[in-house]
């Protein structure tokens, strides 16, 4: 049984970063502390895992990317010094820079925010056709076609949605309101992200 407060301390998490970004007069200017960021970005696993097989790549890919988010926060501050460093150094896209992590973990951030958005939208206990637009939308473009199908076989094996919500500890009400409150605040910080990449002229489909 997972922590009982895993979506309330992610959208809690996604929140206070939404607010250092929404207070600053231009955003793009915000210093998105690493520490924070990674730290948000570790409550987002739990989630991965209750979904099981169809998303086990995207646990995978994904934790280990945020771990070495964390581990760079203890030398670096924000995440615009993080990137400049990564430019400095010619490495944006080599495998393993830590921009090039942030990326991939941008995307799960994503992947989750639609996820949560078709589950609100739809009607039903399957979860199938809303993670299945997810990942269609956020992760398919960047993915071969044997994660592809791979992934495509897993979606039969997903938990129903009360299943999901049973693994929570979250009844339909209180899952409805963390859903909204991490779309929310999980909006402004992708945003953000994808910003940071084009002011660098980095793009953001690689």
């Amino acid at each position: 049984m997972e922590d009982e407060k895993t979506l309330k301390k992610m959208a809690e998490a996604f929140k206070e970063l939404a607010n250092t970004i929404n207070q600053c007069p231009d955003r793009e200017e915000a210093r998105l502390e690493l520490a924070a960021f990674s730290r948000a970005c570790s409550l987002v696993s739990p989630l991965f895992r209750c979904l099981g097989i169809a998303f086990k790549f995207a646990e995978l890919d994904y934790v280990s990317k945020v771990d070495d988010l964390a581990e760079a926060s203890k030398s670096i501050l924000t995440l615009p010094v993080m990137m400049d460093g990564d430019i400095e150094a010619n490495c944006v896209r080599r495998a393993g820079s830590h921009t090039r992590n942030l990326l991939r973990v941008k995307r799960g951030i994503d992947m989750v925010k639609v996820l949560f958005e078709q589950i609100l939208s739809s009607e039903g206990n399957s979860l199938k056709d809303p993670a299945s637009k997810a990942y269609a939308q956020v992760f398919a473009p960047y993915h071969g076609w044997a994660i592809r199908k791979a992934v495509g076989a897993g979606m039969y094996a997903l938990p129903t949605r009360a299943q999901l919500l049973n693994k929570l500890n979250e009844d339909e009400t209180s899952a409805r309101i963390q859903m909204q409150n991490y779309i929310s605040s999980a909006g402004p910080v992708i945003v953000y992200i994808d910003q940071l990449f084009i002011n660098r002229q980095l793009g953001i489909d690689w």
